[in-house]
């Protein structure tokens, strides 16, 4: 009997699909089975069965999946993963994301899938993972307060780096809740923003002890952290998610407090040898630097000049300037010479000794160059070489008394500063009949 309604093969493949991944049991699910028909393409993938009393399931494990190597013929296995349907065949196979060999329990195959989806995702890759800061000044530290771990940790950070301040973030490190707390603990150190590193840390135990750290919301904020993480869960054999999640993973707590500081003893070692070092490097290029300056005085000695030949070149030229000196003083002693002479020759006093006077006006000073300069009847002074004697000019006789009360000049300096000697005194004549008669002194010049 057919139905009203018809479906296309498409439309019923793709409601069989969506069925199949939204179902509750087969979206996440684990098989225990008998590995059957087992083949492996070149691709890597592996197809294969699982089988047990008559019934099978088709498989498919893609090529990197968590346990793939555990696949051989006949063993029995335990397969965790999701059913899908695959249109093209028109089959529901299982898509398997782990797989473990039967006695490894339901845990395990779990840690595995979750494993297996984490790293697609993304969260383990290295090329996220960010370094720690060299010299942290806060350290957050998830853990539980009670616990030997947390003195540890003070322990370490006291012996190592006391600077550094720690900052516990109290949780439970183990049951039920713990994984979101521990989440909500790394949340809050983020949040505060003080913590320069977070150290997530607990003792060592079972897997079902560590099982909170293999939770994904503690990988996830982990993962989510703005702050660099370090895992420090258990002891060395231990492995959890959250050590592939952290920026850096430590074996023990203790551990990871030492990855979180730096070693002061180391410190002081490297400032040390810092310290030698550059000493060492400071001598070195002090005695380059000094072999640079002997060099430079051993060629500057070798390019400099003579200072003998110097010397002997200061000494001649010397030489030349003192007898250049003596022949220019010389010189100039009969240039000298020669201008004196001519001085004396322009001397009004030597030309007044060669016979010539000098005739000026009794009332005005000035020497006389021409008759007209005098009147008739002016007195005049005429200076000789010997000194100076009074005149009339014209033939107006000399008024005797006058000429009596004119003072003798002795001799010295005239009113033109001319040397004049001291004149003769004056004499009269009488006429013959007793009568005395004023006779001029001189005859008259003009």
């Amino acid at each position: 009997m057919l139905s009203p309604v018809v479906y296309s093969v498409g439309e019923v493949a793709a409601y069989l699909k969506d069925k199949l991944e939204s179902d509750g049991v087969l979206s996440r699910l684990t098989v225990q089975g008998e590995v059957a028909n087992l083949r492996t393409v070149a691709s890597g993938h592996s197809y294969f069965s699982l089988r047990e009393d008559g019934s099978t399931i088709r498989c498919v494990m893609f090529r990197g999946r968590s346990g793939q190597e555990y696949l051989e013929e006949g063993h029995e296995v335990l397969a965790g993963g999701n059913f899908t349907f695959y249109a093209p065949y028109g089959e529901a196979n299982m898509q398997v994301a782990a797989v473990l060999p039967v006695g490894e329990g339901a845990m395990a195959l779990e840690l595995a899938r979750l494993r297996q989806q984490l790293a697609g995702e993304g969260l383990f890759e290295a090329s996220r993972k960010r370094p720690l800061p060299v010299f942290p000044k806060v350290i957050g530290v998830v853990t539980s307060p009670s616990g030997a771990v947390w003195q540890d940790i003070q322990n370490v950070a006291r012996r190592r780096y006391p600077l550094v301040e720690l900052r516990l973030s109290p949780t439970a490190v183990q049951g039920d809740t713990a994984g979101g707390q521990i989440a909500e603990a790394i949340k809050q150190l983020n949040d505060e923003g003080l913590a320069d590193v977070i150290i997530v840390a607990r003792g060592g135990g079972s897997l079902e002890d560590l099982w909170c750290f293999n939770s994904e919301e503690v990988a996830r904020a982990i993962f989510g952290s703005g702050i660099p993480v370090v895992s420090g869960v258990g002891h060395e054999t231990d492995h959890t998610i959250a050590d592939d999640v952290a920026d850096q993973r430590a074996p023990t707590p203790s551990a990871a407090a030492e990855l979180a500081t730096p070693d002061r003893r180391q410190l002081l070692a490297n400032v040390f040898a810092a310290g030698q070092q550059l000493t060492a490097v400071m001598l070195g290029q002090i005695d380059r630097r000094r072999g640079d300056v002997e060099l430079q005085r051993q060629r500057l000695q070798r390019r400099g000049p003579d200072v003998a030949v110097l010397m002997r070149q200061i000494d001649g030229l010397t030489e030349r300037a003192t007898a250049a000196m003596t022949r220019r003083k010389e010189r100039l002693q009969r240039d000298l010479e020669a201008q004196q002479a001519k001085l004396s020759a322009l001397d009004p006093a030597a030309t007044l000794r060669r016979g010539y006077a000098v005739v000026s006006l009794a009332a005005k000073p000035g020497a006389l160059t021409a008759p007209e300069q005098a009147q008739d009847g002016d007195l005049l002074d005429i200076t000789l070489s010997g000194g100076s004697m009074p005149a009339v000019a014209g033939n107006s006789p000399v008024d005797s008394a006058t000429a009596q009360s004119e003072p003798v000049k002795e001799s010295g300096t005239n009113s033109n500063g001319n040397d004049v000697a001291k004149p003769s005194p004056r004499s009269t004549r009488r006429r013959r009949g007793g009568t005395a008669e004023a006779q001029p002194a001189m005859r008259p010049l003009l």
